[in-house]
């Protein structure tokens, strides 16, 4: 069984996804553990709590640095026992850089949804830049977390058509849609140990 700890900061529909997914026995070597947002108004606490019976917990970063903030949040996952040897930590829309002590503690343990096919467009408003770029197709992509800004190892991507007349907001619901799908099969394949890394190449077993 791995321990599931989640990261949000606003709405959570990508935790809703996962959670959706484990209590429908789709993920069952998943235990979600707990919930932490940097904002006290997160909508998606509510959702954990209330719809999942998962532990939530709010640390504000107001007057920490980076490395400070992070020490806060490994202390209160490995309390909820969200350890390194027997966790995963899931990023799902929260507005934070990690820290690098953060990502060597759980070291290939911490995975992020982007809503684009990376290496391409890193970073915020993936969207508009797939637009703005004139791509004609776009997509999410589940990866490990590095040091880098969505430059871990690949787990997997699916793709979105970019239609004429998009917009940034089309774009991304459609984009969100396939994002649902893909970050709960991304955490099934973690829970069974069908991941292999090596190198920047993460295989499926």
């Amino acid at each position: 069984m791995i321990n599931l700890g989640i990261l949000i900061s606003a709405r959570g529909s990508n935790m809703d996804s996962i959670l959706a997914a484990i209590k429908a026995g789709r993920i069952p070597r998943a235990k979600p553990q707990i919930v932490i947002s940097n904002n006290a108004d997160a909508e998606g606490l509510k959702v954990a709590s209330e719809k999942y019976g998962v532990s939530t917990k709010v640390i504000l970063s107001e007057g920490l640095k980076r490395q400070d903030y992070d020490k806060k949040m490994i202390a209160a996952l490995e309390e909820a026992d969200v350890k390194p040897d027997n966790g995963l930590v899931c990023l799902a829309g929260f507005m934070r850089i990690i820290s690098p002590e953060f990502v060597r503690h759980f070291k290939m343990k911490i995975l992020n949804i982007h809503p684009a096919l990376l290496p391409s467009f890193p970073g915020l408003h993936a969207q508009k830049q797939a637009i703005d770029y004139g791509v004609k197709v776009s997509g999410c992509t589940v990866h490990f977390v590095d040091d880098g800004v969505d430059s871990g190892p690949i787990i997997l991507q699916r793709t979105v058509p970019v239609v004429e007349g998009d917009s940034e907001e089309t774009l991304a619901a459609r984009i969100l849609e396939q994002e649902h799908q893909a970050y709960p099969e991304a955490v099934k394949l973690f829970t069974e140990g069908r991941l292999k890394v090596e190198g920047r190449i993460a295989h499926q077993l």
